[in-house]
């Protein structure tokens, strides 16, 4: 799918430059990242199940270690929806393991370190002059397709409304799409 300005979504931060995002509607990237130093991750792997992609500047830094502990205790609240919580910085591997031991983490922090910042790239939220993540979140649905995503500044925790809300909105389409197909099944048999 080509990336046109229809499929990103400009967002200021902090009035210094702007994040193009990609937004609700887009088929996500597929990708494969290192979770250990001989295990990947793919986000296909996770097809029929919804993803947080949780893309942040760096292992070790306060803002981003309160907002995956924040995540890591809301880890009941994730799995009511089924959903898989996956963390994505350009920090390496061993940086990750030991970051997510100290921190004792339940959720796969990937390595977009080589080529670095790729996935983030991929998702049009790698801020160059840094060289790092930008702070941002997509909700994939069960079939690959975004239907939330938001960048924070960098400095500021984005909490978890957002991503519980659109979560529990899929859910809620899901069902009235169950009920639905049930009703025509239903109708078919009795015609």
């Amino acid at each position: 799918m080509s990336m046109n300005n229809q499929t990103r979504t400009d967002q200021s931060h902090s009035g210094k430059h702007q994040s193009a995002a990609l937004r609700a509607g887009v088929a996500a990237p597929d990708f494969t990242l290192k979770s250990t130093p001989d295990q990947t991750v793919t986000l296909t792997d996770f097809r029929g199940r919804p993803v947080v992609l949780v893309f942040y500047p760096a292992d070790w830094s306060p803002v981003c270690g309160d907002q995956l502990a924040l995540y890591n205790e809301l880890m009941p609240e994730f799995s009511e929806f089924m959903a898989q919580v996956i963390g994505i910085s350009v920090d390496g591997i061993w940086c990750h393991l030991a970051f997510s031991k100290d921190r004792k983490f339940h959720t796969p922090l990937l390595a977009d370190f080589e080529p670095k910042g790729a996935v983030a790239r991929l998702y049009g939220v790698y801020d160059e002059k840094n060289g790092e993540a930008e702070r941002a979140l997509f909700v994939i649905d069960s079939e690959g397709v975004i239907r939330w995503s938001y960048v924070s500044p960098v400095g500021i925790n984005p909490g978890a409304d957002g991503i519980l809300k659109a979560l529990a909105s899929m859910a809620e389409r899901n069902q009235r799409i169950d009920i639905s197909e049930s009703k025509a099944a239903q109708s078919a048999e009795e015609s």
